[in-house]
């Protein structure tokens, strides 16, 4: 069991306030949250709980990073936060377990891509270990599809791909801003910008606080 103090800064700095920093890109207050679940992951290494969150946290510094074009950051961060949710897993293998741990080897690519050969394959094996647990788990059809966004056609992703996976979460969970704003991503690349602007404002409406979605929003013409 975590100690109270570490309970008590849990819950003062939960999901809420992580989700927070993540939508204002606010870098400082990620980094400080990651430090507080790292050490309380420290100090309970059999806790599969406390493992999670501080992946989850540095998952959500990782992806920040990689949107604000920080490379070295996003790359610490997410090789950082492969060490808790591979241990998270393994003391319980649960699918949205296996989701954190493959979104951060897929966070490590577009950082570094020479660790796209060996982090691309975990990343699919994990997420494909995800749907198997709980084929009905919205952020493993959104994971895989950003995977799938990332990955060229000729090697079994590309756009459509990624598509489909977008709208089957969206379909599982339609209050995932998540899965409109790279639903979105995804159309854009298709020259589909009307399309692609309702996606955005889809997700804007869901979290009117996410900069990222206004950003790609903004920056998508009418046509």
């Amino acid at each position: 069991m975590l100690p109270v103090l570490l309970l008590s800064a849990f819950f003062a700095a939960g999901p809420s306030a992580l989700e927070t920093a993540r939508d204002a890109q606010d870098r400082p207050a990620l980094q400080r949250i990651a430090s507080e679940f790292s050490a309380a992951a420290d100090k309970a290494p059999n806790d599969a709980e406390a493992q999670h969150r501080a992946a989850i946290a540095d998952s959500y510094l990782a992806e920040v990073a990689l949107e604000v074009r920080d490379k070295k950051l996003a790359e610490d961060a997410a090789g950082r936060g492969i060490k808790p949710a591979e241990r998270a897993v393994a003391l319980k293998p649960e699918a949205r377990y296996y989701v954190t741990l493959g979104t951060l080897y897929g966070q490590v690519i577009p950082a570094n891509v020479l660790m796209g050969l060996s982090y691309g394959k975990k990343c699919k094996d994990a997420i494909q270990k995800a749907i198997e647990l709980d084929p009905k788990l919205a952020t493993a059809y959104e994971a895989r599809g950003v995977g799938n966004y990332y990955l060229p056609a000729q090697l079994g992703g590309g756009f459509d791909i990624a598509i489909t996976d977008f709208r089957k979460a969206i379909e599982l969970d339609p209050k995932r801003a998540e899965a409109y704003l790279w639903l979105g991503l995804s159309l854009r690349k298709q020259n589909k910008n009307a399309e692609a602007r309702q996606a955005f404002q889809k997700g804007l409406e869901l979290d009117p606080s996410r900069v990222w979605i206004k950003q790609q929003l903004d920056k998508t013409p009418a046509q």
